[in-house]
């Protein structure tokens, strides 16, 4: 993307938005609000060298803001990914959005979906080849569906949850989420979290993750050692955390034998098994071997692969992303389709700020069937990195308050905004790509799926 372009978008619409300012076709409805401005503004923040099956986290993570701006000043935010194929999708569907109104969704999804028949379909979206088949409509509308629920519920005088039917809960828990790291990356000064490598090391991550956020629930991301020494951090973590549930992750880096000896090993320890292996076929032979429940948000992560892999029998547990299933609305008729086929929910996460994190907290809270605590990568940002005004969000026993102010609860502080915005010009990444990070340390090294 052009980064006078970038530098632009952080205050003022993209050239393409003022063009067709009110020539969308969609319906007008004077009588309430109309979308005046987008802003898509692109980010970077910090990140640690976690470790995982593809490589390793680059120095920042990228993500874009998007601002909804309606004819009467008042804003609405959403939070996406950062790559470049995927902003450049971003600004296609904002053209087609100036002029709506912000309530008509059903009809902002199907211009959005007109707009991006302009797409080459060449570039990702920012989780460097972990999730490689969801539906681009639904990766691109979801933060224009979520800034515009941020904008009704301002309006209205509500807080997303009751936009979405009303919470269930008013705090929502998440677990601690454990990754093998390196002490820092390299020519870099050693971070707060110290080395995790072994064992050893994974249980002193938990221990702060436990003292520090009161996590009551522990996953590992694994796939980065040979499944014998992750299994072995498994039931270290168990001996040191008696009763807490565990996970474990390996991206679908395990072939089904190694997925279904791990799972024996494992089956009086962990809650639930997450893509061992790749693909609907092979989830569904590890599920009928093993005894725990086999979760995913690989080899589901689109509406149209629910069919096949409900009659394959792959799946026991969802993991739902509002940023790659549509947004928060289509979020809830996965909940619906789940709870009809007898699966439960959690909650995925990738590297996020503030908004993300307050639109997952209203979606849970409305989200009567998330049966498990949550993911988040929160705890890996440095606290001063983000682009919403205070600090909000805070970690009782693992839980965190939904908020109950009118829309998603958070306001855009436009000084830190310009910071991370700063930071996304300078850090010269342009697109996640954690194999080729880790080919700079490593040359020999290859993201192989399964590798064991």
């Amino acid at each position: 993307m052009n980064e006078q372009l970038s530098a632009a978008s952080a205050g003022t619409r993209t050239p393409a938005a003022t063009a067709l300012e009110g020539t969308s076709g969609l319906p007008v409805t004077s009588a309430r609000a109309r979308i005046a401005e987008v802003r898509i503004t692109p980010v970077a923040f910090a990140d640690p060298p976690l470790l995982n099956a593809v490589g390793v986290h680059e120095p920042y993570a990228l993500r874009t803001v998007i601002e909804i701006i309606t004819d009467s000043g008042v804003y609405g935010l959403g939070e996406s990914y950062g790559d470049e194929a995927h902003i450049r999708r971003l600004e296609l569907a904002s053209s087609a959005l100036i002029g709506t109104d912000p309530f008509l969704l059903t009809a902002s999804r199907s211009a959005v979906a007109e707009a991006l028949t302009q797409d080459s379909g060449v570039g990702g979206h920012g989780m460097s080849g972990m999730i490689t088949d969801s539906s681009t409509l639904d990766r691109v509308f979801s933060p224009f569906e979520v800034a515009c629920l941020d904008v009704q519920g301002k309006l209205l005088g509500l807080p997303v949850s009751e936009l979405l039917g009303g919470r269930v809960r008013d705090s929502v828990e998440f677990s601690g989420y454990l990754f093998y790291k390196w002490a820092a990356h390299p020519g870099h000064v050693e971070d707060s979290w110290g080395e995790a490598l072994d064992p050893a090391g994974i249980v002193a991550q938990a221990q702060k993750m436990v003292s520090d956020y009161g996590f009551t629930a522990l996953k590992l991301k694994g796939g980065v050692f040979p499944p014998e020494e992750e299994a072995a951090a498994i039931e270290a973590l168990a001996e040191h955390f008696p009763g807490v549930p565990l996970r474990i992750d390996p991206n679908a880096a395990w072939t089904v034998e190694t997925s279904i000896q791990v799972a024996d090993r494992l089956e009086s320890v962990l809650e639930y098994l997450e893509d061992p292996t790749p693909g609907i076929a092979g989830m569904a032979e590890v599920r009928k071997a093993v005894a725990m429940p086999v979760a995913t948000n690989m080899c589901v992560v689109a509406f149209d692969q629910l069919p096949s892999a409900i009659a394959a029998g792959s799946v026991d547990i969802i993991l739902s992303d509002h940023h790659f299933w549509g947004g928060l609305r289509r979020s809830g008729l996965l909940a619906g389709t789940a709870e009809t086929f007898g699966m439960s929910l959690s909650m995925h996460s990738n590297s996020h700020l503030g908004i993300s994190l307050a639109a997952m907290l209203h979606l849970a809270a409305a989200t009567p069937n998330i049966d498990y605590a949550c993911d988040t990568h929160w705890p890996w940002k440095n606290p001063e990195d983000d682009v919403i005004m205070g600090s909000p969000f805070r970690f009782v026993d693992g839980r965190v308050a939904v908020p109950t102010s009118p829309g998603l609860g958070v306001e855009l502080d436009r000084d830190k905004l310009a910071r991370l915005h700063e930071a996304y010009l300078d850090c010269g990444i342009r697109n996640r790509d954690d194999t080729g990070y880790m080919q700079r340390f490593d040359p020999e090294y290859s993201a192989l799926a399964p590798r064991w």
